[in-house]
């Protein structure tokens, strides 16, 4: 007998494998939800800069504007323009150098002083800030816990104007 022809190769051969042209994405999105996660939740905890032992309030929390400036009063009496450290002598200047934004209005200040610090170091920087011609201040402090009062980065902001 003579051999047949099989289309399907016979029995003894396989059929080789084809590659599949599709992208598996599902362990990409996995990644990907895993880094939005955890920028989700550093995120918040990015703004706080310094670190400093902020009093306790009961206060309501603001709304965070875009252009704001952050003023620390630190434990040992340093004081940081944003990040950045500086004299508090050269305070007014630095302050006199920012400009107004876009309503023409000097930006809101959040300051942020050590519960420990003197009352007195606390008003006299306040005072810098309104000779400068900074009206509207907010202090930060830490949440009391009492429920509605949270805000986005766990802390209340009183404002003073």
């Amino acid at each position: 007998m003579g051999a047949s022809l099989n289309p399907g190769g016979g029995r003894g051969r396989r059929r080789a494998r084809v590659p599949v042209s599709e992208i598996n994405v599902t362990p990409l999105v996995d990644v990907m939800l895993v880094l939005l996660i955890i920028f989700m939740v550093t995120a918040p905890l990015l703004n706080a800069g310094v670190p400093v032992n902020l009093p306790d309030s009961r206060a309501k929390a603001l709304d965070q504007e875009p252009q704001q400036i952050n003023l620390t009063l630190s434990r040992d009496g340093r004081l940081y323009l944003d990040q950045t450290e500086i004299a508090r002598s050269a305070l007014p200047d630095r302050l006199a150098s920012i400009p107004p934004g876009a309503d023409g209005k000097p930006p809101l200040v959040t300051l942020r002083a050590d519960k420990s610090l003197d009352y007195g170091e606390v008003i006299a920087v306040m005072g810098e800030l309104n000779n400068a011609g900074f009206n509207a201040i907010s202090l930060v402090t830490n949440s009391s816990g009492t429920p509605g009062q949270d805000s986005a980065d766990g802390r209340d902001r009183s404002s003073t104007r």
